[in-house]
């Protein structure tokens, strides 16, 4: 094995078996999902039931008000395809009426920033066209969970104590929903979300002759009755991450004019392995690009555990983060997949990765066109503290993530999904429904000529990123919360998987780092030059290597990056799973 060899011991192992595997960010989800391949339904019945369960047990993380990118592979498909469940901006979101608010960036909470609610039109698509059960059967399991109650995990109740006092004093709704006694739950309280039971259970009652004419009588009556009443609500003037009162811009026409679809995924090929991303409305390409940065490395130069693996992974992904930044959007100005990976500009960009840490932010330009960036901010001039998206901040501290789920089951149908958005803390929950609106707008920029400036009908860029690798028979489904950070915690996962030789769980469990040297995709949009964050059990040396090299490190203990999950099938049929230990959430399941 030419990396650093694997730790003798690991947190738990990697699952075996032949039946099927589910691994996700809760654990209530993963056995769900389990729960539904031992029932006989398929890895799409699986993860449907499993992510709308982790509505109801991740809701500081995910909601129904959010969005949803997936990879799935249906068995016997040639190629994967992407689960697109990211719905655009509003007609009412233009730069001129944001700027007129007084705002130079979009919020990162509150009603303004919501695009339009994506995740569950999404799901319901998916399990019609490829699963197999009931809409009342996958349901079951959520409804019972928000009805009867479910343990209060420990993170959504500091996410709750974080925001007390923002819900008490500005969103009285949210207080109602989550403080009912007028103070943050502690961990472990039973919680119930009523609201959200009878929403669901009107989707099952909303008729059909078959089981895909009651999927689809469930989208419309979720697009056309549901959405709707939560879009009513945030118009009203309501409290915003930069301090002031604003009221929401969607509307029901809005949500009338847009459907979830299929697309299709980019590809590279990294080590006779084909890997699969969503395109640059996504970070996806990003992952691609890296990739193909550093396939002429040999395997050792590879290893994330040594100084000169961390220092390359570290500098070619600065490389594709700043084209990113640059290039990535939906639609008109947005970099082409075909030149961004081109040989030639590969090879060009390559020759900026040198023996010292870069502390520039440096586009290319894929197709001959100048890059344009925004105005950079730096963390010490944003001064107020104020957060957006969920993630890992700055230093290093998890404020929260987003959510995962990944099943495989013993036909070779998989999927790597990546819900997220409609947190609730994004903004005042709609007391009727039992959820809140999300804030995926605050990833665009209020200038005009971006790939990602803000524009009606155009979607975010988002930073949902899940993968799909594939192999002939063989394919591994991964992916991670953790905002700008997710390809960046899933690539040493991935190289230790196909270039070292670990196992699943051994990948998952071995310490991590990643770059800060990017524009934030959530506000208040700030980065950090030449900034890594690592975690404490990365060795001495090869921190002192890299601090030796130019790099900013910042230490943030030993199990606090990384929440990547993954499942997988081997070349003799034989399917794995493994979940990260961090935060003592996520969990893998299978047989």
């Amino acid at each position: 094995m030419s990396f650093t060899p694997p730790a003798e011991f690991t947190t738990r192992p990697t699952l075996r078996g032949t039946f099927g595997m589910a691994a996700s960010t809760h654990w209530t989800a993963t056995a769900t999902a389990q729960a539904v391949l031992e029932r006989g339904g398929n890895a799409f019945d699986a993860a449907v039931a499993g992510a709308f369960v982790l509505h109801v047990v991740e809701p500081h993380l995910n909601g129904p008000g959010g969005d949803l990118v997936a990879l799935i592979r249906p068995a016997g498909a040639p190629r994967p395809v992407v689960v697109m469940g990211q719905g655009p901006a509003p007609a009412g979101a233009t730069i001129e009426h944001f700027l007129s608010r007084g705002l130079d960036l979009v919020p990162g909470a509150g009603g303004l920033a919501a695009a339009i609610p994506g995740a569950v039109d999404a799901w319901l698509l998916l399990l019609r066209d490829h699963g197999t059960w009931d809409l009342a059967d996958v349901l079951a399991y959520a409804i019972g969970y928000a009805r009867d109650g479910h343990p209060l995990v420990a993170g959504a109740a500091a996410t709750i104590a974080r925001v007390a006092d923002l819900f008490a004093r500005h969103w009285p709704t949210s207080a109602e929903r989550w403080m009912p006694d007028g103070s943050p739950p502690p961990p472990d309280t039973l919680v119930r979300n009523p609201e959200w039971a009878d929403v669901l259970e009107g989707l099952i009652g909303a008729g059909g002759a078959d089981r895909e004419a009651r999927i689809d009588a469930a989208r419309t009556r979720w697009m056309t009755e549901v959405l709707p009443e939560a879009a009513a609500f945030i118009r009203r003037p309501h409290r915003h991450a930069d301090g002031g009162d604003h009221a929401g811009i969607l509307t029901a026409d809005d949500l009338a004019s847009w459907r979830a679809d299929y697309e299709a995924a980019e590809s590279v090929t990294f080590r006779g392995w084909d890997v699969f991303k969503a395109g640059p409305w996504s970070q996806g390409p990003a992952l691609l690009q890296t990739l193909r940065l550093i396939e002429n490395a040999d395997d050792e130069q590879l290893d994330p555990a040594t100084a000169e693996g961390a220092h390359l992974l570290l500098e070619a992904q600065k490389l594709a983060y700043a084209d990113r930044d640059a290039w990535f959007g939906d639609g008109d100005g947005a970099v082409s997949t075909d030149a961004l990976l081109a040989d030639d500009y590969i090879a060009q960009r390559r020759t900026l990765i040198g023996p010292a840490a870069s502390a520039e932010l440096r586009p290319g330009s894929p197709d001959g066109r100048a890059p344009q960036l925004p105005p950079l901010r730096t963390d010490a001039a944003v001064a107020d503290g104020s957060t957006g998206e969920p993630t890992v901040d700055r230093s290093g501290q998890t404020r929260g993530d987003t959510c995962h789920i990944d099943v495989i089951d013993r036909w070779g149908n998989a999927i790597s999904a990546t819900p997220s958005g409609g947190w609730l803390q994004s903004s005042p929950t709609v007391p009727t429904l039992g959820f809140c609106l999300g804030t995926r707008l605050q990833a665009t920029w209020l200038v005009p000529g971006h790939p990602a400036s803000l524009l009606p009908g155009r979607r975010p860029r988002t930073t949902l990123t899940p993968t799909l690798l594939t192999r002939g028979s063989e394919v591994v489904a991964v992916g991670s919360p953790g905002g700008d950070q997710q390809d960046q915690w899933q690539l040493p996962v991935i190289l230790r998987i196909l270039v070292g030789g670990y196992s699943g769980q051994q990948a998952i469990d071995a310490p991590t780092l990643n770059t800060t040297a990017l524009i934030d995709s959530f506000w208040p949009r700030t980065w950090t030059p030449a900034g890594v964050t690592v975690e404490d059990r990365m060795d001495a040396d090869v921190l002192a290597a890299l601090e030796a090299r130019g790099h900013r490190v910042r230490r943030t203990g030993d199990w606090s990056l990384g929440r990547v999950t993954a499942v997988g099938r081997d070349g003799d049929g034989i399917l794995w799973a493994a979940a990260n230990p961090r935060g003592a959430q996520g969990y893998a399941a299978g047989r």
